[in-house]
């Protein structure tokens, strides 16, 4: 629930601010905005207000106007208003061929100065571009206030002396546990982040690595990244059986690579398992039920194994070999706070001021603008359709406890995607348009209003069906797959 409301939030205030960089344009240049809304409003609206004959009118739970309506009298001012279905808004503006106006309804009457389609190329295009930039602009900005307030930690490689755990994909790559990571390509990555982005968005394939005192020279495969993407669905899915089975089930994520650390006992839960088995802080857990386990992930894949059920693990206690038997629950877990990667690790923190923040808070947005658009090029693989998700699996990568940076930074970060979307050359997006002007600028001949309506359609039912699929990949997932 915490999930769908943040989702709704988010995507609410940039679809809110999305239309204002249209509206914003429009009215730099002297363009009529019929109507503003948040969500969309067939038949009747939640809300609607507009000011004419010198003071605001409201209107609850209201049909839309009709031509012989008092509202409708007066088109110079903007109504605005709230629809009742909660997914996007709309800008409705005089004399453009969108959702909002056919061209039929366009072309009735002779261009006036008032309407969009008067306006000279330029002025059409920053306002068909104004959503756009504002979403890339909110985006930026929000990085830079998180980076203001809250400062960057991050954790470079070489400080992580223990080396990095691999999963089994990985493993089947060469690598193996311990193993240090030098360089991608003949570039040092600085943190996990980058060893993900550069193999498998990038496709970087030559990795040197330290194992022990030896250097050695790996080559990744070719597919990697789109064994990676079915390896991530196919775990995904068996997490999803789970969940479906106990609802208690707390899913996990994928994990390509992470840092090699052991799992120590930071704190223990009172009246859980581990509380009567006499665990205590500092232990160091390194096998469960005779399978050793050296990296804290290794202990949580083995408890997984048994929910409900008695294991038997082993540890150490001030350099001394211990062992205990302990009832897991449902959700497999012993009831301790374990040390994070943090507390074993040299990390560097760094705080802001504001005018630091905004260089870097562009730089950070950007960053993370480069590795989306590299990462797009998995979607058109068969194993990155499967992956597709529409907003069941936007709303998952939300924390399901309200948390305000994790907030902000994923309400920034739909923002970027947001902007990178409506900028493909896509009939029906801002992209289309934008295509469409370019074009004009090139033969200085504007394209009919019939033309756009056209390809306004057809985009508009390619991205309908592009929606379904997603969605459809969201329901399919979790009821069947």
């Amino acid at each position: 629930m915490i999930q769908a409301l943040q989702l709704i939030v988010a995507l609410s205030f940039l679809v809110l601010i999305h239309e204002f960089g249209h509206f914003m344009f429009a009215k730099l240049f002297h363009v009529r905005v019929e109507k503003f809304y948040m969500f969309f409003n067939p038949q009747f609206s939640i809300f609607r207000a507009k000011k004419f004959n010198g003071k605001w009118h409201f209107k609850f739970f209201a049909k839309n106007v009709t031509e012989d309506d008092e509202w409708a009298k007066h088109p110079e001012n903007t109504e605005w208003g709230i629809g009742w279905i909660p997914v996007g808004g709309y800008c409705a503006i005089a004399g453009m061929v969108d959702e909002t106006h056919d061209s039929e309804q366009v072309g009735k009457n002779p261009p006036q100065p008032w309407e969009f389609r008067s306006k000279n190329v330029w002025q059409r295009f920053c306002i068909i571009i104004g959503g756009i930039f504002v979403n890339f602009v909110a985006a930026l900005m929000i990085f830079g206030l998180l980076l203001f307030h809250f400062g960057m930690d991050t954790l470079p490689l070489r400080n992580v002396d223990s080396g990095l755990y691999f999963s089994e994909i990985m493993r089947g790559e060469g690598f193996e546990q311990h193993d240090k990571i030098l360089s991608i390509d003949g570039e040092e990555p600085q943190d996990i982040a980058d060893v993900v982005q550069w193999i498998i968005l990038e496709g970087r394939r030559n990795v040197i690595v330290k194992r022990g005192a030896d250097t050695l020279a790996l080559t990744m495969s070719e597919d990697l990244g789109t064994r990676y993407l079915a390896a991530q669905n196919e775990f995904d899915r068996a997490e999803r059986d789970k969940a479906r089975a106990d609802k208690s089930y707390q899913k996990r994520s994928y994990l390509l690579v992470t840092e090699f650390i052991p799992y120590v006992v930071d704190s223990v839960m009172p009246e859980q398992a581990a509380y009567y088995a006499g665990i205590e802080k500092g232990d160091s857990l390194v096998a469960v039920n005779g399978v050793l386990t050296p990296c804290a992930v290794e202990v949580i894949e083995e408890l997984r194994k048994y929910p409900c059920d008695s294991v038997t693990i082993d540890f150490y206690r001030s350099g001394e070999p211990k062992q205990a038997r302990l009832f897991i629950g449902d959700r497999a877990i012993i009831g301790v706070y374990v040390k994070n990667k943090y507390q074993y690790f040299e990390t560097e923190h760094q705080d802001y001021t504001f005018w630091q923040s905004i260089p870097a808070g562009i730089k950070y947005g950007w960053d993370l603008l480069v590795m989306y658009v590299k990462q797009f090029r998995l979607v058109f693989t068969k194993e990155g359709a499967q992956s597709l998700g529409g907003f069941g699996a936007i709303g998952n990568m939300f924390p399901d406890q309200w948390n305000w940076f994790a907030f902000w930074h994923m309400t920034a970060f739909l923002s970027l995607i947001l902007a990178f979307m409506n900028f493909l050359p896509i009939p029906a997006l801002d992209g289309g348009y934008i295509l469409f002007l370019i074009v004009e600028m090139v033969t200085r001949k504007q394209p009919s209003d019939k033309f756009l309506e056209f390809a306004n359609n057809i985009g508009f039912w390619l991205l309908l069906a592009l929606l379904i699929f997603a969605n459809g990949n969201d329901i399919l997932k979790y009821f069947f797959m």
